[in-house]
């Protein structure tokens, strides 16, 4: 097999990077950028075609560009939308010739893609992955810079994955993918539904606005195809109540759902299943443990069994899953004390690792902040769960961007009790954050890294700088 080389140049796309000779440029107006400022650009490395907002306004010295290069100017009322439309076109339709799965949530969607792509690769299958962590056709990855990427890409993506024979794909799917099209022209298999809590609130007006956006992956979906939900989540139920082909699962006593599980509090994950038809078996794996990693494997086989993947076959692959990176990554520093990374951003998924942390120790170090231009909300919210559950809570930069770090830490701190008991400290420099949580910790520690999970930079200003959390992990003495 040829092997697996991703195109440098696309037809059809909205980033300069991508443009050659011939291709379509679609200027796209951001949130931060309005690319009809790089139209000149496209033009000088080859576009030949620019699609344009129809109230878009060209300045003179593109239009005296786009007459030199005699290039065609095609406007349009929704830019995202062409973008979408376009690029599945010249990609010629590749979703239309592939099985895809949709997973969708506020938390879960990397470790139940990850868990139900490794199950199918187990099972035999030619599988690709498309997640915020990396994006992998077959196993050879690809940078991933979104949890869903941009249509000019995602097409491209998926036209690779024909060619090289690929039966399934895993994609996560984000909020903002659905609300700006980028996975128009994609038809789900097959979707699952995590969770719903806070989170995106700098992006949607409130959180009905920001479920509905969740929801628009059920009109992806194909008919009677299936739609695994979450039981035990409040907007899980809705979606059961809404949908009557929807699966529902449950990892508490609730004799009304078709799935459900026992499971053990332990440091390694072990449970009981019992699927729709009544079949119970148990279900391991020595390196996830917490119970929203219960909630992981207990969606992600579910969708298995609907596809009718053996259970035997099921029960081996999740027996030998070896995690996520960046999703509860650990390491054994010299000192003894054990060090878990994790890409956790929100009040939910912060009360979830941490309680699930807080089993393993009677000292638990928590080192975080809050990412700047992001939902200022959540801020506080973090911070107070933090704080309740705890010991020390070091509070330090994450991607300040463009507002003052500073800034950024006291609203975390007005979610912080006045009667807490945890020791709360701040770090800005991240590295030097760390390296205290060290200095503090023994052989009996844990200390929790959370935030960054596998990104490799800092975020300032609207400069990326080298940042490795791991590296820095693997450096303490």
């Amino acid at each position: 097999m040829q092997p697996i080389v991703f195109p440098a140049v696309f037809p059809v796309t909205c980033h300069t990077d991508f443009v050659g000779p011939d291709s379509i440029f679609v200027a796209i107006q951001g949130y931060a950028e309005n690319g009809i400022h790089y139209c000149k650009k496209a033009i000088e490395k080859g576009a030949r075609t620019l699609v344009v907002d129809i109230h878009g306004v060209l300045s003179t010295e593109l239009m005296q560009c786009i007459t030199q290069y005699n290039v065609t100017v095609i406007r349009v009322p929704d830019t995202r939308q062409a973008l979408a439309d376009l690029s599945a076109q010249y990609a010629g339709f590749p979703a239309q010739k592939l099985t895809i799965f949709g997973i969708t949530g506020t938390k879960g969607k990397t470790t139940t893609s990850f868990l139900l792509e490794h199950c199918l690769t187990s099972a035999g299958y030619k599988t690709a992955l498309v997640s915020s962590v990396c994006n992998r056709i077959l196993g050879v990855e690809f940078p991933s810079s979104l949890t869903t990427p941009q249509p000019d890409y995602l097409q491209q993506f998926l036209k690779l994955c024909v060619d090289n024979g690929v039966t399934y794909v895993v994609m996560e799917v984000a909020a903002q993918a659905l609300t700006l099209h980028r996975v128009k022209n994609i038809e789900f298999d097959g979707v699952i539904f995590t969770n719903f809590s806070h989170e995106h609130l700098e992006f949607y007006t409130d959180l009905d606005d920001y479920f509905a956006a969740k929801c628009l992956i059920l009109s992806h979906l194909k008919a009677d195809r299936p739609l695994i939900c979450n039981a035990d989540d409040p907007y899980g139920q809705k979606i059961l109540l809404k949908y009557s082909n929807a699966i529902g699962y449950s990892c508490i006593s609730d004799d009304t759902s078709e799935i459900s599980c026992t499971y053990e509090s332990t440091h390694a994950l072990s449970l009981m299943y019992t699927s729709k038809n009544g079949n119970i078996f148990s279900l391991e794996n020595s390196i996830l443990f917490g119970i929203y990693n219960v909630y992981n494997v207990v969606a992600a086989v579910s969708m298995l069994l609907e596809l009718g993947i053996d259970r035997v076959v099921i029960q081996k692959a999740i027996r030998m899953f070896s995690g996520v990176p960046g999703r509860l990554q650990h390491s054994l520093l010299p000192n003894g004390a054990r060090v878990f990374i994790d890409y956790a951003h929100n009040p939910e998924s912060f009360r979830a690792v941490l309680s699930a942390l807080r089993l393993l120790t009677n000292h638990l170090i928590v080192i975080f902040g809050a990412g700047g231009g992001r939902d200022k909300q959540k801020r506080p919210l973090m911070g107070a769960v933090a704080s309740d559950i705890a010991d020390i809570v070091i509070l330090t930069s994450d991607n300040p961007r463009h507002e003052d770090p500073q800034a950024i830490i006291d609203d975390i701190q007005q979610g912080i009790k006045k009667d807490s008991t945890a020791h709360v400290s701040v770090f800005l420099d991240r590295k030097h954050a760390i390296e205290l949580a060290y200095a503090l910790s023994s052989s009996t520690s844990v200390i929790a890294i959370l935030g960054k999970g596998v990104d490799t930079y800092q975020m300032i200003g609207s400069t990326k700088y080298y940042f490795n959390e791991q590296e820095i992990v693997s450096q303490l003495r």
